[in-house]
């Protein structure tokens, strides 16, 4: 278990948990990715750079999310 002051944009798994925790009737792939970015950086045990993040990793927290709730 890791032992972290918060969710990093690398935590794709459990950012789409918590995502899915939030947004329980959202259809992840209807999201668009401006909406997915802010969501993570609303999410209160999310604590990184804003600036960190690209289309890599909303993609993998995309695909996180779409393998949890199939």
């Amino acid at each position: 278990m890791r032992i972290s002051s918060g969710l990093k944009w690398v935590d794709s798994l459990e950012i789409a948990l918590d995502l899915i925790e939030q947004y329980p009737t959202v259809d992840p792939l209807k999201l668009h990715f401006t909406d997915l970015r802010q969501w993570v950086l609303d999410l209160e045990r999310f604590d990184d750079d804003p600036e960190h993040c690209g289309e890599r990793v909303l993609e993998a927290i995309q695909l996180a999310w779409i393998d949890e709730v199939d």
